[in-house]
C-alpha cells in the first residue's frame, strides 16, 4: 500500500503540473517501499538523481507558466524553487562523497516539500493560471 495518496486537496487545478506532482508523489512511496523492505540505500541515489532531474524540469513548468501570464509573486516562488533545488543538490552531493544520507532524512524533505510547497505556494498560483484560462 501507498504511503502517501494523491487526492483532490494537492491539485492545483492546471493538468501539466498536477501530473508532475503526481510523479513526486511517486518518488516518496518508492522511496518508503525501499525503507520498508530494507534496500533504501540502494535506490538512494536513484531517488536523488531523480528529484534533480524533477527540479529542473517541474520548475521549469511551473516558471514558464508564471511568466507566460504574469504571475505577481513570480520572484518569490523562484526563489522557493532555487532553495529546493539546491537542498535537493546538497543531498546528493553528500551522498556521492560518501557521506551519510539517511534515508529518513531524504522522506523528512520530501513530506517537508509536499506540505510547504505544493500545499502552501503552488495552491496559491493555480486559481491566478485558472483566471488567465491555463487548464
Amino acid at each position: 500500500m501507498a504511503f502517501l495518496i494523491w487526492g483532490d486537496q494537492y491539485k492545483v487545478n492546471i493538468a501539466e503540473v498536477d501530473t508532475q506532482h503526481k510523479r513526486l508523489f511517486d518518488m516518496v512511496n518508492e522511496m518508503h517501499e525501499a525503507m520498508k523492505s530494507g534496500k533504501a540505500e540502494a535506490v538512494l541515489g536513484k531517488i536523488l538523481d531523480g528529484l534533480l532531474q524533477y527540479c529542473a524540469t517541474h520548475f521549469a513548468t511551473e516558471e514558464r507558466l508564471m511568466t507566460t501570464h504574469g504571475y505577481p509573486d513570480y520572484i518569490s516562488h523562484k526563489r522557493i524553487h532555487d532553495k529546493l533545488t539546491e537542498e535537493v543538490k546538497e543531498l546528493q552531493r553528500r551522498h556521492q562523497s560518501g557521506e551519510p544520507v539517511l534515508s529518513f532524512e531524504v522522506m523528512e524533505f520530501l513530506r517537508k516539500w509536499l506540505q510547504s510547497h505544493i500545499l502552501g505556494a503552488d495552491k496559491m498560483f493555480g486559481p491566478y493560471l485558472k483566471s488567465k484560462g491555463v487548464k
